[in-house]
């Protein structure tokens, strides 16, 4: 990977990390339309992190309470019932299915899951369980009101994010909206869980950058930044337009990505596994 492609790719992460149109699928999809190789999930895996520090500036003193209480909680009983130490365990909850079955999907994340047309598929149903999520979620539950069991349903959610085309994010709020939770708090609580399970696929990728086959730490360093840089700008723009707006922009670009996507792949313009024909 050359240093322009990985500022390409950098900022496409940054771009649609935080958005509920899938990064990795845009990662994948603009390297194939370049005509580049697939970047595969370790440099998706890391470049990941880039916009992960975006999330811990932008809630900074939100993920410092957090810390602080959970780490009270573990020696001082008083710190037991505080809304953030049980947010802090709510997000250790919510990470075991993605870790669970990132170790036990592996080999699909890196090969199988890549196929453009799971993407596609995952782009078109996804989108329209977001828009039924968001059309008829109750509206009514805030993070106080988060449980166990609803925070499994949004890890579960989560985890489906390892392919590429569902969106963490998305499938995260989807899961948050059909429980009955506003579009904020569905939000705000998908990008906290996203922490724990995007840093722990990232430092364990990291073996896989500047080996061979692998792409080189250079390029990936600068996509990270950029990312971080990227995301942080999307990340504030995002959560202020939620307060008022729909989702059906993005289940409208998500939809039509998708269709777009199968034409490519059905007229051979790109292959389904290994970028441009011909």
């Amino acid at each position: 990977m050359g240093w322009f492609e990985a500022l390409v790719l950098g900022l496409v992460q940054g771009l649609t990390e935080f958005l509920p149109i899938s990064s990795s699928a845009h990662l994948r999809v603009t390297a194939a339309l370049a005509g580049w190789d697939d970047p595969g999930a370790a440099f998706t895996a890391v470049t990941q992190i880039g916009t992960e520090f975006a999330i811990i500036i932008f809630f900074a003193r939100k993920i410092g309470r957090i810390l602080s209480a959970w780490w009270f909680s573990l020696y001082k009983r008083e710190w037991r019932s505080h809304p953030d130490a049980r947010m802090g365990w709510l997000i250790i909850v919510g990470s075991l299915p993605i870790g669970v079955l990132g170790l036990l999907l592996q080999d699909q994340i890196d090969h199988s899951f890549r196929d453009l047309r799971i993407t596609a598929t995952m782009l078109i149903v996804f989108g329209i369980i977001l828009w039924l999520a968001d059309h008829y979620g109750r509206k009514e539950r805030t993070l106080d009101h988060l449980t166990v069991w609803h925070g499994l349903g949004f890890g579960f959610a989560q985890a489906l994010a390892l392919i590429p085309g569902v969106s963490r994010s998305g499938g995260t709020t989807s899961a948050g909206r059909l429980m009955g939770y506003k579009r904020p708090d569905a939000a705000e609580y998908s990008f906290l869980l996203a922490l724990p399970a995007v840093f722990a696929s990232g430092l364990f990728k990291l073996k896989d950058v500047g080996g061979e086959g692998g792409v080189a730490w250079g390029p990936t360093i600068l996509a990270t930044l950029v990312a971080f840089g990227v995301g942080y700008v999307v990340v504030a723009w995002l959560m202020s337009y939620i307060k008022k707006r729909s989702f059906l922009p993005f289940v409208i670009y998500r939809i039509a990505l998708g269709v777009v996507l199968f034409i490519l792949v059905a007229t051979n313009v790109i292959a389904p596994n290994e970028g441009p024909v011909g």
